[in-house]
């Protein structure tokens, strides 16, 4: 698994040598034994998996919001939502003109988690989205909210990207985006920035991508169990929720029969296609539906991110075949360690993974740049060749 890394391009992918004329980037598809198998007959019988599957099914069952908490989150994101609405259709007085809301996130996808009672709202502004507009239309949400019901405990806090609405056992954060005309017409120093606008926008198109494509039970239980993995392993941090929605969709999905794997064999599959190098560099990676241009979701990370994903990956791996699986679900107390220490299984040693990319020292200025663009050409020359 490991020699895949950088194969055939240098060290991590990269350009070696001058030669001359164009080469055009050609990605390399990692090994993935289930888009394969009939190229690969089994010389013995499956084994016996049903530990692990009721493992994962204990460990998703713990991680799911109580009823107590669905309940909470469903009652305050129905009341702001509802007084939204009311303001778009009879704005009265109000100045500040509403295109729509919409519900996105973890919330409306159904991989919330528990103990993190947040959902999150997109509210798409006809005007220009000044500072001023979003805290009149947050300060008119919950003053709205406060005369239906006032025994509720509200408190509106506005931030970076629009404002959020806490009771207190649930929030609801209000994400700020405008109309595409006016994205043009923006005044960084007057209104929200244009990077937070987009990434409103983007969240619709996340949300109703996911409901059309990745709403199997499978998925989403699969998706609450890798974000688990991702907050108790530093190695995979730098998996942003849209690639950890869209993994969780690939390892369930994506097979010669089109039909959902069961969650064991998907969770096998998603460390196992990782740990493979499927974000690295010169991979194929998973390609992000909602945007357009071939775009490769993990060319978001860096260099360095990239491979500790993968090589955080490769331990944890050879760990679960080994029989580790509750050591990596966190049913056994905190076992971080595990992706960085020498462990133990069955009189079975296993040593971590180590890196294979370092970072060029800060004081060659020229190479780093040259690197980039290198990079850069990479991905210019996919779009072309795809």
């Amino acid at each position: 698994m490991r020699g895949e890394r950088g194969r055939g391009r240098g060290r991590f992918g990269s350009r070696g040598g001058g030669g001359a004329g164009f080469r055009p980037f050609v990605p390399h598809i990692p090994f993935d034994f289930y888009v394969c198998e009939m190229a690969f007959p089994r010389v013995k019988q499956t084994s016996d998996d049903t530990l692990l599957s009721e493992a994962l099914l204990k460990r998703n069952h713990e991680l799911a919001p109580t009823a107590a908490e669905q309940a909470s989150i469903l009652s305050l994101v129905t009341k702001i939502n509802n007084v939204i609405e009311n303001l778009i259709v009879a704005p009265g007085t109000f100045e500040v003109q509403i295109e729509e809301v919409r519900q996105v996130g973890s919330y409306k996808k159904g991989t919330m988690m528990a103990g993190h009672n947040v959902a999150d709202l997109v509210v798409i502004l006809k005007i220009l989205p000044t500072l001023e507009a979003v805290a009149a239309l947050g300060n008119k949400v919950v003053e709205t909210l406060r005369t239906q019901d006032s025994s509720e405990v509200l408190t509106m806090l506005t931030n970076d990207t629009g404002f959020e609405i806490s009771s207190s056992d649930a929030t609801v954060k209000v994400l700020i985006a405008t109309i595409p005309p006016n994205l043009r017409k923006l005044d960084p120093e007057l209104h929200l920035d244009i990077k937070v606008l987009q990434s409103a926008l983007a969240a619709i198109r996340h949300a109703r991508w996911f409901e059309e494509n990745a709403s199997h039970s499978t998925v989403k239980v699969l998706i609450r169990l890798l974000k688990d993995l991702r907050s108790r392993f530093p190695g995979f941090e730098p998996l942003t929720p849209w690639i950890i929605d869209l993994l969780g969709h690939y390892a369930v999905m994506n097979n010669p029969s089109r039909q959902p794997l069961s969650l064991n064999v998907a969770y096998r599959r998603c460390l196992q296609i990782l740990a493979a190098g499927l974000f690295l560099p010169g991979s194929v990676g998973i390609t992000d539906p909602c945007e357009s241009g071939n775009f490769r979701v993990h060319t978001v990370m860096t260099l360095e991110q990239q491979d500790m994903v993968c090589y955080t990956a490769q331990t944890l791996v050879r760990i679960l075949s080994h029989g580790g699986y509750k050591k990596i679900l966190g049913l056994d107390g905190d076992a971080s360690y595990i992706a960085s220490e020498m462990s133990t299984w069955d009189s079975v040693i296993v040593t971590p993974s180590e890196k294979a990319y370092e970072k060029p020292p800060e004081k060659k200025g020229d190479e780093e740049e040259n690197l980039e663009e290198a990079a850069e050409e990479e991905e210019e020359s996919m779009e072309t060749t795809e």
